[in-house]
């Protein structure tokens, strides 16, 4: 009985492989689109875990200074105590046209200390050889090649096992390097300590102890708001993908209710039954699953170094840029693909369930059951949209931001069916000839079979509205800000010190502004901070982006009494113009005004030049902004090549840096642009599958038209202009939702994940651009189908009439 039962099950298939062909491409694509965010967030965690392995910092805790850097001294009072603790320095390094991030070590008792020790016997210098002056450098060999080409002065060793863009060297040539003789970034508590010690807390207060995992995901803490992201425009894609699963399997299960009518008269249990078709959707999904996994694989391997790019330039995290099949994500595609699968045909396998015997309702029995499951989707669209506002205001955070937003916009999708048909109520109502009249109403007694199909239209329509408007809206702010923040003409990078200083001098002569751009990196409540330390001049009072501001706010600044911090520490700590902020200790500074920083998750401060040398006197002195006329700066660019030597890369015009800061922008949305298109183009395919799945119910509708004199031809177009209609309905109502997200994106997610907030701008002309897409789409969807239509066999429409239906 069993097995007589499954063929007769999967005889469907026989009869519509197009069927078959869309529910496995669908369960592909929705996995597909999936694996394919998840792969590239597995391997940026697996980088990020693997760099802090490799460093020897994965597995040890931290002692890390809440504000500024670790004394020199303190490190000596605590091993004095009796505590085992190995010194890290971190910093910057510019070695002529290239910048490094150094790690100092203690090379005697660093967790690397062995690996390095071997590394240099292999290259055949002695191990301590990296003690000796002039030091000896360690990087990856990709690293090393390119240190060896910016300086000689000190021998670099490659060691495979390092991270790449990461020097490693004794401590005291990285504190030459960094100019920091007296400080450290954090010390490694080392295993083995000895029992009975003072307890770290009474010993060092100041000092915080952060624990080996905590420590060594920083990184990953850092960028955990794009993976976050990421994650959700692949969860939207999933779910665009399963509204053409959940589709199908409703349409193959309604056109088998004859076959199940028999096999239960013939004493089929319905458990069997239930249990067959549930059995048919998992090896369905299992198949369809690993080809998704196999098309995410592809997707991911041509997105991750657009991603590596991104969090690179983002967070200084970058992302090795292979791609490898990690057990992690494919068990989780598959798992998806199962998950999602019976997901989808939930609905359908318990409508099977409960099937009577001899059940076999009506087509407009079941539309009405349908219009009745509208209205039950309409009130819960309308309860989470209301729930997803009602915890945007209750809870802070990421994660209530996108609550909000799945609450949101699958509110939206649910509200969707009984909207349109209100609207295809209202224009039955100005109808006034029969064909128009049976229009409207043939349109309405078609959404049940299409609404899934236009809740992905509307997801996808909504996400490029929404994401497109954030872009260009951040496209937009980011270019102003960048006219103001980089005001400078022209601008230089010296050499060494002596050079910079050489060069300021020769500027001064000839009557030329030249400000000095320097900082010092530090720490402050446990995050990284950059100070800089600015001149008194009138550009800044000019130029620079404020968005609050005391009203004598740089004559503060100047005299060294007050500071501006950028939005994300203002945000972060809760600091406003007026508050006080403590830099280090015995620092003091009131805060005179925030400024905009977009595209730095990190905190920023901005002192006065001499305020900061009298607490740094040894920053590099390298950087110059140079105020020129504009007719002047091919001139001026000339003159400084030839007089001190500098290549073409040190010395950059304004629109060089603008154009290549706009350029890091655009690569930073590449990967949301394909994830866009991917949504888009799955939503139209759900609509042609809707279509194509109804082309055998349609026939008993059309008939009877046909048969009172409109011609096929007639009828095909009437089929495309229905398709035009619901897009351009759908399309309508995805533009407030739309806008919606994008409001959620600017002053929520953004707020939350990179620490600034974005006005928000209107482009009606991209919504044009969307809107023609959808029609176009909806063209295509209805153009196989009216195909079809315009050449149907006549008898095919006759045979209608020969059956009771």
């Amino acid at each position: 009985m069993t097995s007589a039962a499954l063929l007769a099950i999967l005889s469907h298939w026989r009869r519509h492989p197009l069927q078959l062909a869309t529910l496995i491409l669908g369960i592909a694509l929705a996995t597909g689109l999936w694996s394919a965010v998840q792969a590239i967030n597995t391997e940026a965690r697996a980088s990020y875990a693997r760099a802090a392995e490799q460093l020897g910092t994965a597995g040890a805790d931290r002692l890390m200074p809440e504000t500024g850097m670790i004394p020199l001294g303190q490190y000596a009072a605590l091993r004095r105590a009796g505590w085992l603790l190995a010194p890290v320095l971190e910093g910057t390094v510019r070695f002529e046209r290239q910048s490094f991030d150094i790690m100092g070590v203690d090379l005697l008792q660093h967790p690397l200390a062995a690996a390095l020790s071997e590394a240099a016997e292999q290259d055949g210098v002695p191990p301590l050889d990296a003690l000796l002056p002039p030091g000896r450098l360690f990087a990856h060999p990709e690293t090393a090649v390119l240190l060896q080409a910016s300086q000689t002065e000190h021998p670099v060793t490659a060691l495979a096992d390092l991270p790449r863009g990461v020097a490693v060297a004794d401590i005291s040539l990285a504190s030459t390097l960094l100019r920091r003789p007296d400080s450290l970034s954090y010390l490694l508590v080392l295993p083995d300590q000895r029992p009975g010690l003072s307890p770290l807390k009474e010993l060092a207060p100041e000092l915080r102890l952060a624990a080996a995992r905590s420590a060594a995901s920083d990184t990953a803490r850092l960028t955990d708001s794009f993976h976050l992201n990421l994650t959700a425009f692949g969860l939207l894609a999933f779910a665009v993908g399963l509204f053409i699963v959940q589709g199908t399997i409703a349409l193959s299960i309604e056109q088998r209710r004859g076959m199940i009518r028999t096999l239960r008269s013939l004493g089929v249990p319905m458990q069997l039954l239930t249990g067959l078709f549930a059995a048919e959707l998992a090896v369905v999904a299992l198949a369809a699953g690993a080809a998704g996994l196999a098309g995410g694989y592809v997707v991911a391997a041509a997105l991750l170094p657009d991603v590596s790019a991104t969090l690179a330039g983002l967070y200084g995290a970058p992302v090795d840029g292979s791609l490898s099949l990690r057990p992690g994500w494919a068990i989780s595609g598959l798992a998806m693909a199962l998950g999602g699968t019976f997901l989808a045909g939930s609905q359908a396998l318990f409508a099977l369930w409960r099937m009577p015997l001899l059940a076999a309702p009506a087509t407009r029995a079941r539309g009405q059951q349908a219009s009745r499951s509208h209205i039950t989707g309409a009130v819960s669209g309308a309860l989470l949209v209301a729930g997803g506002f009602l915890v945007l205001n209750i809870f802070q955070g990421l994660i209530a931001g996108f609550a909000f937003l799945g609450a949101l916009m699958l509110g939206a999708a649910l509200l969707l069916p009984m909207l349109i048909s209100a609207g295809l109520r209202f224009g039955a109502r100005l109808a006034k000839r029969p064909f128009a009249e049976w229009l409207w109403a043939d349109t309405r007694a078609q959404l049940p079979g299409m609404s899934l199909a236009l809740m992905a239209l509307l997801l996808a329509l909504a996400a490029n509205v929404g994401v497109g408007t954030m872009v260009s809206s951040f496209r937009l702010t980011f270019t102003g800000w960048l006219d103001q923040r980089l005001f400078a003409e022209v601008y230089v990078t010296a050499s060494s010190d002596d050079q910079g200083a050489a060069l300021a001098e020769w500027l001064d002569a000839k009557g030329i502004t030249a400000l000095p751009r320097r900082y010092s990196d530090t720490r402050y409540q446990g995050a990284p901070l950059r100070i800089y330390g600015v001149t008194d001049d009138p550009a800044f009072r000019q130029n620079w982006p404020l968005l609050d501001a005391l009203p004598d706010a740089w004559e503060q600044v100047a005299g060294g009494r007050a500071a501006m911090v950028n939005e994300q520490l203002a945000r972060r700590y809760g600091t406003a113009p007026g508050s006080l902020l403590q830099l280090e200790p015995g620092w003091d500074l009131t805060v005179a005004g925030i400024y905009s920083d977009y595209g730095n998750p990190n905190g920023q401060v901005m002192v006065s030049l001499h305020s900061l040398l009298a607490r740094a006197p040894d920053i590099p002195n390298r950087n110059y902004g140079v105020r020129v006329a504009p007719e002047k700066i091919s001139i001026l660019i000339r003159d400084i090549r030839e007089q001190f030597d500098l290549p073409r890369e040190n010395i950059t015009d304004q629109a060089t840096a603008k154009a290549r800061s706009l350029a890091v922008f655009e690569r930073t949305f590449v990967v949301t642009a394909a994830l866009n298109l991917l949504t888009l183009g799955v939503a139209g395919f759900a609509l042609l599958t809707s279509l194509l799945t109804l082309w055998n119910q349609r026939l008993p509708q059309l008939a009877p038209v046909w048969a009172m004199g409109l011609t096929r031809r007639q009828l095909a177009r009437t089929e495309i202009l229905r398709s035009l209609l619901l897009a351009a309905v759908t399309a309508v109502l995805a533009l407030p939702l739309g806008l919606v997200l994008a409001w959620a994106l600017l002053s929520v997610i953004n707020v939350e994940a990179f620490g600034w907030k974005l006005p928000m701008y209107l482009f009606p002309l991209d919504w044009l651009q969307l809107f023609l897409l959808a029609l176009l789409a909806a063209v295509f969807a209805a153009a196989l189908p009216a195909r079809r239509l315009s050449r149907i066999d006549p008898a095919e429409l006759l045979k209608v009439f020969a059956n009771e239906r």
